[in-house]
Formats: C-alpha cells, sequence, structure tokens
C-alpha cells in the first residue's frame, strides 16, 4: 500500500531557515546544516529500504498561488495566506505493508534537528493513496 507523509511549515519557518529573524529567532547555519543532513539520511535510509518512492520539498508559500471561483470566473489570490498559518512544505510517498510502518517512518521526524520553537509545533500527516476510485468510498 501507497501512504503520502505531509509535512507542514510557515512562511515564518522559511523566513528563518533562510536566516530572516521574525519574531521568533533565525536558524543557525548549524541548524540549517544538521536538518539537511537529517533528511538525506532519512530519504536514504527510505530508498535502501525500498520504501520510497517520491519526496519532495516545496517552495516557500510566497511563491505559491491559490485559484478558486468566483461567478464562475477563476481568481487567482497569492500567497502567502493570513487566514492561513501553516502550509505543505514537503511530502513523502512511501509504499510499505501498513498503515503502522508509514506511522512508524513518519515518527522519525521527531528526531529532526530544528530549533526548540520550530521542534515544539512540528507534526505530519500520513495518508493513505487511494488507488481507486472504489477505494475513496468511506
Amino acid at each position: 500500500m501507497k501512504y503520502m507523509i505531509l509535512t507542514y511549515g510557515s512562511q515564518q519557518d522559511y523566513d528563518g531557515m533562510a536566516g530572516k529573524a521574525t519574531d521568533k529567532p533565525a536558524w543557525s547555519a548549524e541548524d540549517f546544516a544538521a536538518m539537511g543532513a537529517f533528511m538525506e539520511r532519512f530519504n536514504m535510509d527510505l530508498e535502501e529500504s525500498g520504501e520510497l518512492v517520491e519526496t519532495r520539498a516545496l517552495a516557500a508559500p510566497v511563491h505559491t498561488r491559490r485559484l478558486g471561483s468566483q461567478g464562475g470566473a477563476p481568481v487567482v489570490t497569492d500567497g502567502p495566506y493570513a487566514e492561513t498559518q501553516e502550509v505543505l512544505a514537503g511530502y513523502w510517498i512511501v509504499e510499505c505493508e501498513s498503515f503502522d510502518r508509514a506511522t512508524e517512518i513518519a515518527a522519525r521526524f521527531g528526531n529532526c534537528p530544528a530549533p526548540d520553537h520550530v521542534a515544539a509545533r512540528a507534526y505530519a500527516d500520513i495518508r493513505p493513496i487511494a488507488e481507486s476510485r472504489a477505494e475513496l468510498e468511506l
């Protein structure tokens, strides 16, 4: 079965990683390097186990566009969005034997180095990937 593991961040998080202080301290170069090294090891472990299908980080929310519709016409809003604090920051698609195994994989994110104020709010979602319309039925 395939599962998607989703991680989240805010524009403030992206700014901090880029070394820009906001109302939270900026990440140090060492913090950013430690996170990068963790992610490289994490991805390599999943590749070696044969469970990694795909992974991607997403650009900062400031580079996002949201499309909606009003009166049948498309409405485009540039990000970031005041009404949305956290947005999708990256994802992993894994193929493994069970939801429990996907949960074990995602739980490893708790070991990812990050400044305390970032680690305190970090979380990931795990969702099974529906391979067919029938799987979407509850």
